[in-house]
């Protein structure tokens, strides 16, 4: 473990070079990508969305590809297409941004409902359909989604069966005024990420990623506290949907690298509770249509109410 976290310590150097201000975000987006789940960020633009992707991926050595959305963006556009090459008499793939490891979708939520759902089995079976052949998308794949409020104009509200696939969902915020001071000062720091080194090999995150999964213990006592809570969202008349199985196992696994990113190689209550506000929040559906602010509320009420067992 403690090769890891000194990798750990290395990606922090790297990113206090680089990043001001985004400190709490950069822990979401990083314990996301450990647990090997994808990001939704709402937010304006403008707030450095995408110079937190391009970060991540410039520092652990990773192909990084973004996809802009608009209303008449195609599915192919996103998975790719063949094409009929005249000099060899046959049709040939031309892979699209989907085949990274870091992939920005900018304003997901103004691409059709059609268009999103290409995204659905890249996200959720980490591969790609096309023309009945089926290709694997690159290891880690991590998608970053950044959505408009609802309320601008133009939007597509995302299905539950998307929201179900991003293991948190988070706003960055405007910065402090000193960071935000620090920044109009120094200019954008995209080309100078662009041009440094990595710090962590695809490997070497593929093997941390691997410990997180396979060696970080779990207590049947946090297993029974997740599925308490999950039978409550079931169960509770407030709610028209509930967690599913698979939101569980996002829930655990990123209580696994919250454990590693403390130091630890166990799981404690708190890397569990902690994020709940990101990982549960946008995965139910209350009976009546309330703010998210609201949402977060009753959730973390129904929460309270679930015991722990010690």
């Amino acid at each position: 473990m403690d090769k890891h976290l000194i990798k750990l310590k290395e990606l922090y150097k790297y990113f206090n070079k680089y990043l001001h201000g985004k400190e709490k975000a950069l822990k979401l987006s990083l314990l996301t990508l450990f647990s090997r789940g994808h990001l939704l960020v709402e937010d304006v633009p403008g707030l450095g969305k995408t110079t937190l992707a391009l970060a991540i991926a410039k520092s652990m050595g990773l192909s990084f590809g973004r996809i802009q959305c608009t209303n008449d963006l195609l599915p192919t556009d996103i998975t790719g297409l063949s094409i009929f090459n005249k000099k060899d008499n046959s049709f040939e793939f031309l892979k699209g941004p989907i085949f990274n490891n870091i992939v920005l979708v900018d304003e997901i939520n103004r691409a059709t409902p059609k268009t999103q759902s290409a995204l659905l089995e890249s996200m959720g079976e980490k591969q790609v359909t096309i023309e009945g052949v089926t290709y694997k998308l690159p290891q880690p794949f991590f998608v970053i989604a950044t959505q408009n409020p609802a309320e601008q104009h133009g939007t597509f509200p995302l299905p539950e069966s998307q929201l179900d696939r991003f293991l948190m969902k988070i706003n960055l915020g405007y910065p402090e005024k000193k960071h935000e001071l620090e920044i109009l000062k120094g200019g954008s720091s995209r080309g100078s990420i662009s041009r440094s080194q990595p710090v962590l090999s695809k490997q070497e995150l593929l093997d941390l990623i691997s410990f997180i999964k396979n060696d970080i213990f779990v207590d049947d006592k946090i297993y029974n506290f997740i599925l308490d809570f999950a039978n409550a969202t079931r169960q509770n008349e407030n709610f028209l949907i509930g967690l599913s199985t698979r939101a569980m196992l996002s829930i655990i696994t990123a209580g696994k690298a919250s454990a590693f990113m403390s130091g630890r190689d166990y799981v404690i209550p708190e890397d569990i509770l902690d994020y709940m506000k990101y990982t549960v929040t946008h995965r139910v559906v209350l009976k009546n249509n309330i703010h998210e602010n609201e949402k977060a509320e009753i959730v973390k009420s129904l929460l309270e109410s679930v015991p722990l067992h010690a």
